[in-house]
């Protein structure tokens, strides 16, 4: 799943979490309210969404301290760029 969560043996629950996390990680400006519709089919409820979308924006936030601040990556983690 750390490679790539797509290819992990995931139930519709997780995999809705997933693609969900992604985009708001990756594109959060283009969020829309349709983007809630799978995790409301997959049984997450309103209080469930804001717990995922807080630990989402939590560990983007500390990410991005980490690389502003320089922070060493854990020695399993693979470097970008040079």
């Amino acid at each position: 799943m750390k490679k790539d969560w797509r290819a992990a043996a995931l139930t519709p629950r997780q995999v809705a979490l997933c693609a969900y996390a992604e985009k708001l990680t990756r594109e959060p400006a283009r969020m829309a309210a349709s983007d809630l519709a799978p995790l409301r089919e997959a049984g997450l409820s309103d209080a469930d969404i804001l717990d995922a979308v807080q630990v989402i924006a939590y560990f983007n936030y500390i990410n991005r301290v980490a690389d502003a601040l320089g922070v060493d990556l854990e020695p399993d983690m693979p470097r970008k760029g040079p």
